[in-house]
């Protein structure tokens, strides 16, 4: 399906699929077609057991997405089954998504990087929702994603103000993971994929799960209660991981991870 795709590139290396918004002409804007060319890139990554993360990144060096392309917006059609671009709702995601902001991230786009796991922004990248100033309201999870993340009235400050926030506010306010320098990027994403790769895939899923879950409950004691019953946690324990991470620390050697 990647090579029928028009506006989104599909790249795997190793074990890392990048998922490239590709219309750098209209700064990445998304339009009904990537949406769903967008979903199809998801699913392939989410059913693919050799590939453990996925980086999202636009095209050019202008732009991760500008949001929805408003001269191409159909207000009847629906966005595809995991809702806009193919991620935002998508919930039983338990690899990692990590978001390689490149530029502007408005709307939509800061909506897709809010939907991320980790965000790396080069110094250039800024964020905003300025939706209202169209007429709009941001419809793909950015209103409920930024206050839980960054608290209530920082987030109100930019959704009611339509301000654009830069790459280090952004970490300042705890949305952006590391900002670096728009030619260090790539390196940036690179080194946090590494890190995240000399761990077990099964732990790494079951981690992010247990993460996401705990916070649906009413406090801690409750999650830590739950937790030993979550799918990912139980798979965790019966994995070939699990077993070759206890050998290898008994052998004193690096673990050869399988992902199941």
């Amino acid at each position: 399906m990647a090579g029928d795709m028009r506006f989104v590139d599909v790249t795997r290396t190793e074990r890392v699929t990048t998922i490239t918004l590709n219309r750098p002409r209209v700064m990445n804007a998304i339009n009904p077609a990537m949406h769903e060319e967008l979903q199809v890139a998801f699913d392939d990554f989410s059913a693919d057991s050799e590939q453990h993360i996925a980086v999202v990144t636009g095209a050019g060096n202008r732009a991760f997405c500008a949001g929805s392309d408003l001269k191409e917006r159909d207000p009847d059609r629906a966005y595809p089954k995991n809702g806009y671009a193919g991620l935002i709702e998508r919930f039983d995601l338990n690899k990692p998504v990590i978001a390689a902001v490149n530029g502007l991230a408005l709307g939509g786009g800061f909506e897709i990087a809010l939907a991320c796991d980790i965000i790396i922004a080069a110094e250039t990248a800024t964020f905003g929702l300025p939706e209202p100033l169209v007429g709009l309201v941001a419809r793909g999870g950015g209103l409920h994603r930024l206050p839980r993340q960054i608290g209530l009235k920082a987030a109100m400050g930019i959704i009611l103000s339509s301000r654009r926030v830069s790459a280090e506010e952004g970490r300042a306010l705890g949305f952006v993971n590391e900002v670096v320098p728009a030619d260090l990027l790539d390196g940036a994403v690179r080194r946090w994929c590494d890190d995240i790769l000399r761990a077990s895939p099964m732990a790494i899923r079951a981690s992010k799960d247990t993460v996401l879950r705990g916070l649906s409950e009413p406090d801690v004691a409750a999650g830590m209660r739950g937790q030993s019953f979550w799918r990912a946690f139980i798979e965790l324990e019966a994995s070939e991981d699990a077993r070759e991470g206890a050998r290898a620390f008994a052998e004193k050697r690096p673990p050869v991870w399988k992902g199941r």
